[in-house]
């Protein structure tokens, strides 16, 4: 399954039930299955592709960046100053939240997170059962010789190469995106490292947009999603079918399905409550009360 956007939608102002009744239906379950997006980390000040603030631009496409060298200069000189900022994002409430529910089991047991997310926030809050759908952005892999190598080096050997680019001091919310991908004017002159093994072409762990999702991750979601009884989606419009099918999958058996979401979803009409409320603190609330 390629991550792509799915096709053309109309939202729906669905809302239904309260917090209170989230809980009731979660509770129900013998096991949850939680689904996270961008918008669980905008509290942390990691931007989302499609919130009220977002740069409404396409991502980087796979077949583009492994076609075209420019692509790829233009998107490590976009990448050295967005990884310069997000890299000192911290967990939130609500990434604390899953990470005391994976503790503590309330308000039921949880089977696991899948995460749209590539900022290893919930790695960092202390999650331990996660799907990394679409990779980590901490890692740089080589398409050659499947080198992985660590972002944070990287990023010193982008800086010795590039000695007179300044990383920005502050990136305002629209000039960023969650994959660090930032705005950039100036980016012709940039020089951007080959593998230091193999002389190979060096791109992000991550799962650009046009490129296959990882069978392997894919179906250890699936079976986390087969062995739950409910599905919590938290913070992701389900715009891309890589994080809708598992939502569609739980609806199709007949699972119970909550969503907590800033905006529509293109799995509104499949839930048995939809909430739009602030998520950090419906979380918060979710975990720690009976």
């Amino acid at each position: 399954m390629l991550r792509q956007a799915t096709s053309p939608w109309q939202p729906t102002a669905r809302l239904a039930g309260d917090l209170e009744r989230a809980r009731q239906v979660l509770a129900q379950a013998s096991s949850v299955v939680v689904l996270t997006g961008a918008g669980i980390s905008t509290d942390s000040g990691v931007p989302d592709y499609r919130g009220p603030n977002s740069i409404r631009a396409t991502p980087m496409l796979f077949s583009e960046f492994v076609s075209d060298p420019a692509a790829r200069q233009r998107y490590w000189a976009r990448n050295y100053q967005g990884w310069a900022h997000l890299r000192g994002a911290q967990p939130n409430a609500g990434h604390r939240a899953i990470a005391s529910w994976e503790r503590g089991g309330r308000p039921t047991a949880l089977a696991g997170v899948i995460t749209q997310n590539v900022d290893g926030l919930h790695e960092a809050a202390g999650t331990q059962r996660l799907i990394t759908l679409h990779g980590r952005s901490a890692d740089v892999i080589c398409l050659s010789c499947g080198e992985l190598i660590d972002r944070a080096g990287l990023q010193t050997r982008l800086a010795e190469l590039n000695p007179d680019v300044e990383p920005m001091r502050r990136l305002e919310h629209a000039e960023l995106r969650p994959d660090a991908d930032a705005e950039v004017a100036d980016w012709r002159g940039f020089r951007v490292p080959e593998c230091e093994r193999c002389g190979g072409v060096l791109k992000p762990d991550v799962v650009f947009f046009g490129e296959s999702v990882p069978k392997h991750r894919v179906s250890a979601a699936m079976a986390w999603c087969g062995g739950a009884d409910a599905l919590l989606v938290a913070g992701s419009s389900l715009t891309v079918m890589s994080g809708l099918r598992f939502a569609r999958q739980m609806a199709k058996q007949g699972k119970l399905i909550v969503i907590i979401n800033h905006g529509a979803t293109r799995a509104d009409d499949l839930a048995a409550v939809r909430l739009d409320i602030p998520l950090s603190a419906a979380l918060a609330r979710l975990t720690t009360e009976v």
